[in-house]
């Protein structure tokens, strides 16, 4: 599928990429290192990347401290999407969107239905923006990770940063 904003005066971006998980490390974090490799052969910057627990206190506060760094354009959140008590993620980033794109998780979840058909109905992936930065926040599982970021986040990552720098 052609990348359909592929005149952007924008080549790279400067990304975050947070794992939600109570029990991912480093070491077994396969979503986060998918995401990781996906955006960096998309000529994209990795800037920081941190494993965090699904706490609400600690994404909200980790979601604050990003957004205050102005090198920073993008941050995506992966785990924490579920509907188990222990997951907060979407909550947390739902509440504190300034603006939500609410085509995101209705696109996301087409093509979840595409491949694990009525499953799809549990995701609660979101994106949209806070404080200047684009925040996309999926489930956490390798399938999930890149299928976002496959069909939607990098082919429109440049023009969405465009926009958002037009101020």
């Amino acid at each position: 599928m052609p990348i359909p904003h592929q005149y952007s005066q924008i080549n790279s971006v400067n990304c975050a990429v947070i794992t939600v998980s109570d029990t991912r490390t480093f070491e077994t974090d396969m979503s986060g290192k998918i995401a990781q490799k996906m955006l960096i052969n998309a000529n994209h910057k990795i800037i920081h990347y941190e494993i965090i627990k699904d706490e609400s206190f600690q994404i909200k506060s980790l979601l604050i401290n990003l957004a205050s760094n102005k090198a920073l354009n993008v941050i995506i959140f992966s785990g924490g999407t579920g509907i188990s008590l222990r997951d907060n993620t979407y909550d947390i980033i739902s509440e504190m969107l300034e603006k939500t794109l609410y085509g995101f998780g209705e696109i996301f979840r087409y093509l979840s239905y595409q491949e694990i058909a009525s499953r799809a109905i549990a995701s609660r992936a979101t994106a949209g923006l806070y404080n200047g930065k684009i925040v996309f926040s999926l489930p956490g599982s390798q399938n999930a990770v890149k299928l976002g970021l496959e069909k939607l986040i990098i082919p429109e990552l440049t023009h969405l940063v465009e926009q958002i720098n037009k101020g």
